[in-house]
């Protein structure tokens, strides 16, 4: 048939059967049959989802369906809004502990599209008693792993919300004696917030004592033109001495132009008057009589003039330079009396990774009677106590959270932080000295190469180190012997980017977070890689196994962090970085030459990988950059002056010295006092951490000073709450209460565990190294450390089979 114009007609358009759109639909016959029968009333909103719904449950040819079914798709349709609900209800109580996955749990078990409030508050309660059951095997025990995982995501329980808690909990085990248990939680939550309420309260009157302290004595202070009156000598005479270092510059202040104010303190001015006779006989001509003469001339001059007030009286040991004079520290190297009264000799071996540095100090110090191997991680005093253990020498094991005594030994492995100082030994070891230029944790090189009590002592780390290891052996006065290695496989550049798709096996990926190293380790098994993964979140056991998995071939690839600089071997064929920028923790910068060699180092392995091919991922750099770098001289240090920082002995020293038991007064004159900015020989090392510590713990009574530099020194994490953690095991410490390990929490089964479930177990494991630290030191009030140690192994076991759990699940995928 054709139209008037004689063209065909236009394709008859099919009807629109979304059941949506189309008013006479079956689905929407269905809902309004449904909602006639049922009563039930539908929100506009809602109707959207449930026509869909209803649309695809029924049978061809249907305009209608069962009630049931009906029901069952509101409920679905209303499970997300009920979810939201139960959040705002349980919000509202202050009930934080119940998470998005349970409430979503609860409404999914709910078939009553008409569910009230207290509907759904009934249907969370079984989901959440299984939730407590599955925590702990006591109420206790589900109490405390409830709270940390709480403390996890930085949420912080009142004492009112944890007597709520602690009455669920009690409900969830049925427990026949459920108001003692609630009533002695309760006690206990609001005696420890009244004591953190003391504490800080406490901390606060107490700093602000010890800055006023600080304040009165910074405005007693003078300038130097006031200095003759108050020593009663001339202006030549001030300044020939202070250039003789005699009088004692209080407080230099750079000014803008760029010149320095230097004020002095009149209570310590006064008190050298009696050594002027003795300073002006030492004077050429001072003895003469025309010297003496123009001498007392310009005395006289001085007490002619308006006579200065007396000082403030601000306490007996205020002076900054007494201060600096008892803390030593510009005179560091006596500080290690041990280390001064041996006739030491250094060899220095430098050369870049996999040089063999390590196998020649070992050598001789298995060769050697007694001796010290001090590494900058704990895995690596492992790996240095087996490596004496195979050349026929047993070695004591020394860190920071655990010791191995072997009887009759004679050999210690540690870390440099664990060096110690007093019993000297024939040969010593002290592995990556570039770790000197560290401002967190050089200050432990620069105390293990001026203390350690060696008669011959081996240094080893990159060329970088050279310049600053010869400038502490001349603080020293110990002569330097300098052995440099090359690579035993050669190292090049590649000439070209790598794709991600070309990465074979062998290859270690580099990237420089936490999270980018999951991110890239999720693309590489989603194309069906192996893969293995070492960070510095990881537990050294964790990270040992992962190099194992790596290097045995059951993971093809290894992503990594620069924590793959020291402390693993690894048979890496090619190293490629997936970025050339990294954040160091100040700022985001390029990758130093030393950064390039020491982690491209790792590529080549001698006997296995005897090219090491160090290359970078497409789009994430120039090849040119990687190859500029490896050919790079060692860059020249900025700063010649090593990092130092005060230990026990020095913090009791200037207590003493300032008549105070303050820890935080103590750090704060060290700052300000014991080193100068521009002091020769020395700069202070970082003490952000400690000095935060301090503060917090100026309001725990019962700690005497050096047991509070002990909690300082200790290692927390401050992104996960460590200090406010820290302060409330020293709490309990002061009141003579046991602290407990911190537990494991609830570990879902390997498979099921995403990356908010390995990041908790990581932030475990960090709390349970401090807890292990500690109980190293105060064992009395630290004592299940059998259960810490049990609690330790197993998260290194869950996280261990975390990553390979996912390993094989994306591979079979």
């Amino acid at each position: 048939m054709n139209t008037p114009n004689g063209s065909a007609p236009p394709p008859t358009e099919a009807p629109d059967t979304d059941p949506v759109r189309d008013t006479a639909s079956p689905a929407r016959a269905a809902l309004d049959s449904a909602v006639q029968r049922t009563g039930l009333s539908i929100a506009p909103r809602e109707e959207t989802a449930l026509l869909r719904r209803i649309s695809r449950a029924l049978t061809p040819g249907a305009r209608d369906v069962p009630d049931e079914v009906f029901r069952a798709a509101l409920c679905a349709v209303r499970r997300k809004r009920w979810a939201s609900r139960l959040m705002d209800l349980t919000r509202r109580e202050g009930r934080i502990w119940i998470s998005r996955e349970d409430m979503e749990q609860a409404v999914a078990g709910i078939t009553d599209p008409s569910a009230s409030d207290p509907a759904l508050l009934i249907a969370l309660e079984p989901v959440m008693a299984n939730r407590f059951r599955d925590l702990g095997q006591t109420p206790r025990a589900a109490l405390e792993a409830m709270k940390a995982d709480l403390l996890d995501t930085g949420r912080v329980l009142s004492a009112a919300q944890t007597t709520r808690l602690a009455d669920e909990i009690a409900g969830a085990f049925s427990l026949s004696d459920r108001a003692r248990f609630v009533g002695g939680v309760q006690q206990e939550a609001e005696h420890r917030a009244r004591t953190e309420e003391t504490i800080e309260r406490t901390a606060k009157a107490r700093r602000e004592s010890e800055e006023q302290r600080l304040k009165e004595w910074e405005s007693s202070l003078v300038r130097f033109q006031d200095v003759p009156r108050l020593l009663h000598c001339s202006h030549r005479e001030a300044l020939r001495w202070i250039a003789e270092n005699r009088l004692p510059v209080a407080r230099r202040v750079r000014q803008p132009e760029g010149q320095e104010l230097w004020e002095f303190d009149p209570v310590e001015i006064i008190a050298l008057r009696p050594l002027l006779p003795e300073w002006r006989r030492s004077i050429p001509g001072g003895g003469s009589e025309g010297g003496e003469r123009k001498e007392r001339q310009g005395r006289g001059r001085d007490r002619r003039e308006t006579t200065l007030p007396e000082p403030p009286k601000v306490g007996k040991h205020v002076a900054n330079a007494v201060i600096a004079r008892v803390a030593a520290l510009d005179r560091y190297a006596a500080h290690f009396r041990t280390a001064r009264a041996l006739t030491r000799r250094i060899t220095l071996i430098t050369g870049p990774t996999n040089s063999g540095k390590s196998h020649m100090a070992l050598d001789a110090l298995a060769r050697a009677e007694s001796g010290l191997a001090l590494a900058p991680l704990r895995l690596l005093a492992h790996e240095f106590r087996e490596a004496l253990a195979a050349r026929g020498t047993e070695a004591s094991l020394a860190t920071g959270e655990e010791r191995i005594i072997v009887p009759d030994s004679r050999h210690l492995a540690a870390t440099v932080e664990m060096c110690p100082f007093n019993n000297p030994v024939d040969v010593a070891i002290i592995d990556e000295a570039q770790m000197l230029f560290d401002p967190d944790r050089g200050a432990a090189w620069t105390a293990a190469i001026m203390g350690a009590p060696a008669r011959h002592l081996y240094i080893l780390g990159a060329p970088d180190c050279i310049p600053m290891v010869r400038r502490i052996a001349e603080l020293c006065g110990d002569p330097v012997d300098e052995v440099s290695l090359e690579r035993k496989s050669p190292l090049r550049a590649a000439s070209s980017t790598v794709r991600l798709n070309d990465l074979r096996a062998g290859d270690a990926l580099i990237a420089f977070s936490r999270r980018e190293v999951l991110d890239l380790r999720a693309a590489l098994m989603e194309r069906g890689r192996r893969v293995a993964v070492v960070y510095g979140a990881l537990s050294p056991e964790v990270r040992r196994a992962e190099a194992q998995r790596f290097n045995s071939g059951a993971a093809d690839i290894l992503i990594a962090t620069d924590a793959i600089g020291m402390g693993l071997n690894l048979s890496i064929r090619r190293v490629v970085f997936a970025s050339l920028r990294k954040f160091d923790g100040r700022q985001t910068r390029d990758l130093s030459v030393q950064e390039v060699k020491q982690i491209g180092g790792r590529a080549g392995r001698y006997g296995k990988h005897e090219d090491g091919i160090v290359a970078v991922l497409a789009d994430a750099g120039s090849p040119r950059f990687i190859r500029e770098r490896l050919n790079a001289h060692p860059e020249p240090p900025e700063e010649l002056r090593p990092y130092v920082q005060p230990d026990a002995d020095i913090v009791r020293a200037i207590a003493t010295e300032i008549d105070s038991d303050s820890l935080y007064g103590v750090l704060a004159r060290i700052r300000r006092a014991v080193l100068r900015h521009d002091d020769p020989n020395y700069r202070l090392a970082d003490m952000e951490q400690p000095f935060a510590i301090a503060s917090a713990l100026e309001g725990v009574e019962g700690l005497d000073l050096t047991q509070r530099w002990t909690y300082a020194m200790c290692p927390v994490d401050d992104r996960d709450n460590g200090i406010r953690r820290l302060v409330g095991w020293a709490a309990d410490h002061a009141a003579g209460i046991r602290v407990p390990p911190p537990g494991t929490g609830r570990l879902p089964p390997p498979d099921r565990a995403g990356r908010e479930e390995l990041e908790r177990a990581e932030k475990r494991h960090k709390r349970l190294v401090a807890w292990r630290w500690l109980a190293l030191r105060f064992p009395d009030f630290y004592p299940d450390r059998d259960d810490a140690e049990d609690a330790t192994r197993t998260l290194n076991d869950w996280i261990e089979s975390v990553l390979r759990q996912q390993s094989r699940a994306r591979t079979r995928r």
